[in-house]
């Protein structure tokens, strides 16, 4: 059946090829643009190399000072002594990384300036990510105790300072120091904002601790936790409250309340953009599953027309399988297949478009070191929102034109 419903959707679609034409631009369009903001949602939330373990993966980037008789101060980065003494503890946490927000270095080289985005980490910061080593290794929590000068760089440093030649074992200079490279990783998407950077060297290597004495509760470090399951997760909120309750403040005159929590990459930019608590990751999530739904409403409207135009053009054919008894059941399944069968033929042109447009955006270089690829994820979701075009726009012009009468599909042939 399905085989014969093919042949006459075909049929049907070369029969009036404008209307074709028209569903199909609509149809390919749409997707298109659904896909690619997928495919760029996808890229900066999903799960891909190094952010692995994103599911079980909280941050504290970010808190707020208050005090009881004086307005709150603006959010701020916590300092390294406060993640050490009230984050890295955290009994339920199975890991805890303390890194320095990004700072740009520069470094002479040949007689031309070399500019690079330098992220200072300790040893758990490897264990963590996953990056996938080109060359060499991380550096150990031993060396980043020993205050070792030692770095790991991405693949566009190792052009600029050693062309195609191995890097490991070779030095760049970072500050006015000599560092021996120990590692090479592929370079990362600046939208990977926490493990984004040229250049990685431990918080130790040049030869200071004064990072570690800064008494303040606020700095430009953050925090990355590794929940030992998601399970896990609700367990690290209830502790971290808890330590909020017992801090010690340098200031009590000033600031005797914080107010952070550990959230996971998406809560952090919903709250970004949405204000401070004010929208959590499942919320942004569903905002945005209920703007691409609007986005198609008008798509979904026209093609519900045309596809009501294209069917009362066979109200002849109609009246004849209703005379012979054909059931409304199966005219419904007829022109739902035949429906289905054009969007995934527009779904097909739309993931293409949606392929060349993630290319020239990577082409562009719009993003730095953006990798835009369609993956197993966008496909699916383009799968997806294909079937709901074809059934959507199908159902009410089937059980429309299904339900007349054989004597009034004639007349309406006579027409």
């Amino acid at each position: 059946m399905l085989k014969n419903y093919t042949k006459m959707a075909l049929k049907v679609l070369l029969r009036r090829k404008l209307f074709t034409c028209i569903s199909l631009f609509t149809i390919s369009f749409t997707l298109m643009v659904l896909m690619v903001a997928a495919s760029l949602f996808d890229h900066v939330f999903g799960s891909f190399p190094p952010e692995t373990r994103s599911d079980r993966t909280l941050l504290v980037s970010s808190m707020r000072g208050e005090h009881d008789e004086s307005p709150g101060y603006s959010l701020q980065g916590p300092s390294y002594a406060f993640l050490e003494r009230y984050v890295s503890p955290l009994a339920n946490a199975e890991k805890v990384s303390i890194y320095r927000s990004i700072t740009t270095v520069t470094t002479f080289r040949e007689g031309g300036k070399v500019e690079s985005q330098l992220k200072c980490t300790d040893g758990a910061f490897w264990e963590i990510l996953e990056f996938d080593f080109l060359e060499g290794r991380p550096y150990s929590a031993q060396e980043v105790e020993e205050g070792r000068r030692v770095a790991v760089i991405n693949e566009a440093t190792r052009r600029v300072f050693f062309g195609e030649e191995q890097a490991v074992g070779q030095h760049i200079e970072l500050k006015g120091l000599p560092f021996r490279v120990v590692g090479v990783v592929p370079d990362v998407p600046f939208y990977r904002m926490v493990p984004f950077a040229d250049v990685w060297v431990p918080h130790s290597a040049f030869g200071t601790d004064a990072y570690r004495r800064y008494d303040s509760l606020f700095g430009p470090f953050q925090a990355l936790i590794l929940a030992p399951g998601a399970a896990a997760i609700p367990l690290i909120h209830e502790e971290f409250a808890d330590v909020l309750t017992r801090i010690e403040y340098p200031n009590p005159d000033r600031i005797n309340r914080l107010v952070a929590s550990p959230t996971t990459l998406l809560d952090m930019v919903a709250n970004l953009v949405f204000a401070l608590g004010a929208l959590t990751g499942r919320g942004l999530m569903v905002l945005v599953v209920v703007l691409a739904l609007l986005f198609m409403l008008l798509p979904v409207i026209s093609l519900v027309n045309i596809n009501t135009t294209r069917i009362l053009e066979r109200a002849s054919e109609i009246g004849v399988r209703k005379a012979f008894g054909g059931s409304s059941l199966t005219l419904v399944g007829q022109f739902l297949a035949e429906n289905v069968i054009l969007t995934l033929l527009g779904g097909a042109v739309g993931l293409a478009l949606t392929w060349l447009v993630l290319q020239m955006l990577g082409a562009a270089a719009v993003v730095q070191y953006a990798d835009f690829q369609l993956n197993h994820r966008i496909f699916l979701y383009g799968l997806v929102m294909t079937l709901f075009f074809g059934l959507v726009s199908g159902v009410w012009p089937a059980w429309k034109m299904s339900r007349l009468h054989v004597v009034e599909a004639f007349q309406r042939r006579k027409r």
